[in-house]
């Protein structure tokens, strides 16, 4: 299976429309050869850091209905976390919890499966929980708290499925471990134009690798990446990389390699999604492969959809009223409240919807996987700073995504399976509304409907997560979307 890392191809939108489309979750682009044998250099992290002087800070919040189930093997005893001073962290994480990610507490998450994480023995755990719950943070400190600075070698693992949030982990990587001297490396292709052969690269040291699938095993085949010291490995939206429509086989390989290697290995596999099919395959891969029982942390599937967000649905008379729904509509009255991003299903999709609202007048970027990376950086880069309100995205950022400002989010096309037009995918689904109202706040999303077979899936959708979904009407008023965005707490 091709890792998204492939993906380089052209910037236009005509060029764009012209790429062939890729039936997979996060719209990959197809792999190039010369590309597929290259390992990266690692990024210039520089260039990709936010300017943390263009956004507000709040302290993490828990979305008041969380239901969190523990299921501990074993007799370990774990007592919540009320404070990170409970857990028993050296003084430069906890100043980098404090002074850098400015937070004053655990949150439910993190109080819950932290001390799951770093008490001895030091067990496996499959985590499921919300979108903006502050997953990334468990895993991030976890990595943190098992590395021995002292010893240059690769320690923690961290493998995601698309390089931004490779990337974007990374990020909170540095600013977490910024007091510990912690070193750190991406796994995630270069452009040709910084292409180095893998052969003349140097072996690995840094302590902490984040980095995609391909490149991971790349590094490893290449006996460049050494195993033997690793104490913790995470897989960072782990129902899509164990998935067999992701990346199953690659993730096996470098967990079958780790095991091999150093048994004694902890895995965390966290993810706001587990389907049935692949929780049960996760339980068993996780049980053969380590050999050992494991900690479980699940939220219920009710619970699921986030309150904190609203949801609505528009019935538009044909694809033009959509696009003027976007425009006259939600950007107008979205302008006074945050930042968007609209979800569309295909790259074609993606440059029909950018070139009829820049020739509207509106300032839009758009990142789909046959962006060159140095390009689909930028995009992210520009909107994490605030620079650009309006971001038209296929789901290759429907997970894990993390940008506070977004307060709206516009389903242009509902989430289908591929194999299955008239089947949602109520992952997607719940990982797209995830991209607003993170940690708690305020979001709205509209999902645009426009034929039988949407009211189809959307009725799929409501009787799945067992809710009603409020009907924006008619798709033209001003004043309904105005009451919308107050009933969503957003005017």
């Amino acid at each position: 299976m091709a890792d998204n890392e492939s993906a380089t191809a052209s910037t236009t939108d005509q060029e764009a429309s012209k790429s062939t489309e890729t039936k997979r979750w996060a719209d990959v682009a197809e792999e190039e050869q010369d590309v597929a044998e290259a390992s990266s250099t690692e990024p210039k992290l520089d260039s990709l850091a936010i300017d943390d002087s263009r956004l507000g800070h709040s302290t993490l919040t828990d979305p008041d209905d969380s239901s969190i189930e523990a299921v501990t093997s074993g007799d370990t005893p774990y007592t919540s976390a009320k404070r990170f001073e409970d857990l028993n962290l050296s003084p430069e994480l906890l100043k980098g919890l404090y002074v850098e990610m400015k937070f004053e507490k655990p949150s439910k998450i993190q109080a819950i499966s932290l001390p799951m994480i770093l008490t001895p023995p030091n067990k496996n755990l499959i985590a499921q929980a919300h979108n903006g719950s502050g997953k990334t943070t468990c895993f991030v400190l976890g990595m943190l708290s098992r590395v021995d600075p002292k010893l240059t070698a690769p320690q923690a693992l961290c493998i995601c499925p698309t390089r931004e949030l490779a990337i974007q982990n990374m990020e909170v990587l540095l600013k977490m471990g910024k007091f510990t001297g912690i070193t750190s490396e991406l796994a995630i292709p270069a452009d040709p134009a910084n292409y180095i052969p893998i052969q003349k690269r140097p072996p690995i040291t840094a302590q902490v690798i984040i980095g995609t699938p391909g490149t991971i095993c790349k590094w490893m085949l290449a006996k460049k990446l050494g195993m033997s010291q690793m104490k913790i490995l995470v897989f960072d939206e782990a129902d899509h990389m164990l998935a067999e429509s992701g990346f199953r086989d690659d993730s096996v390989k470098i967990m079958k390699a780790i095991a091999k290697a150093n048994f004694s290995c902890q895995v965390l596999l966290f993810s706001a999604t587990f389907d049935d099919a692949v929780k049960a395959f996760v339980s068993k891969i996780v049980e053969e492969i380590f050999v050992r029982d494991y900690n479980q942390m699940f939220v219920k599937k009710e619970e699921l959809s986030l309150e904190s967000v609203k949801q609505y649905k528009v019935h538009c008379p044909d694809e033009l009223s959509k696009i003027m729904v976007i425009k006259d509509r939600i950007l107008e009255l979205g302008e006074k409240v945050g930042q968007t991003i609209i979800f569309v299903r295909s790259r074609n999709s993606a440059a029909m919807l950018h070139k009829s609202l820049v020739s509207l007048g509106y300032e839009v970027t758009t990142i789909q996987g046959a962006l060159k990376q140095e390009d689909r950086d930028k995009i992210i880069k520009e909107f994490k700073e605030g620079l650009t309100q309006v971001l038209i995205s296929t789901d290759l950022l429907a997970r894990g995504f993390d940008q506070k400002q977004v307060n709206l989010v516009v389903n242009f096309d509902l989430p289908v399976r591929y194999d299955r037009p008239t089947e949602p995918d109520y992952e997607v689904y719940l990982h797209r509304v995830g991209r607003a109202g993170r940690f708690g706040r305020k979001g709205a999303v509209f999902n645009l409907l426009c034929d039988d077979r949407d009211d189809l899936i959307m009725g799929k959708i409501e009787k799945y997560f067992n809710a009603q979904i409020a009907e924006v009407a008619p798709w033209n008023s001003e004043k309904e979307f105005e009451v919308a965005l107050e009933n969503a707490g957003l005017l």
